[in-house]
């Protein structure tokens, strides 16, 4: 198994309380890791709908009309847009900047673009973290085995 260093790790040094901490320790990174992806993934959608919002939601086809405008996820309100070729953008920590739908909508693939970087080398990082279990899980698995041969082996003689 490879160590952050790159260095090779004879699994079968380990004494079984030292392989079921690195165990625990895996399962843990891997729980952190399962829920950082979903959490990315989660906002790659968001910025998918902000695009989606824009296409659709803000051209001169509106102008003049009533929409439904959201104050929170499930409160949305009546009104009408004042300016179809400008929206606002949250552009992070409770800043929002006034952007044409042009470069809004840019922003917005940029930002999905660089999630799915951000994604794919997340998967790469949960599938080595993965094989590492799978190893140890392995080594411990042979471990029990045979521990309760052995057991078995004494108690027959």
């Amino acid at each position: 198994m490879a160590s952050p260093k790159g260095q090779q790790v004879d699994l079968t040094s380990f004494s079984t309380q030292q392989l079921s901490q690195f165990k625990k320790q895996l399962d843990d990174e891997l729980e952190h890791l399962t829920n950082s992806y979903t959490q990315l993934r989660a906002a790659q959608a968001k910025f998918r709908e902000c695009i989606r919002s824009i296409a659709t939601g803000v051209s001169s086809k509106i102008d003049g009309k009533t929409i439904l405008v959201p104050l929170t996820t499930s409160l949305y309100v009546p009104g009408k847009l004042a300016d179809t070729e400008n929206v606002i953008v949250d552009v992070g920590t409770g800043f929002y900047v006034e952007k044409s739908t042009k470069d809004a909508t840019k922003f917005y693939e940029a930002k999905v673009k660089e999630l799915e970087i951000n994604i794919k080398d997340l998967e790469a990082i949960v599938k080595q973290k993965s094989s590492n279990l799978s190893m140890v899980e392995d080594v411990l698995r042979q471990r029990v085995l045979s521990a309760g041969n052995a057991s078995a082996a004494t108690t027959t003689a």
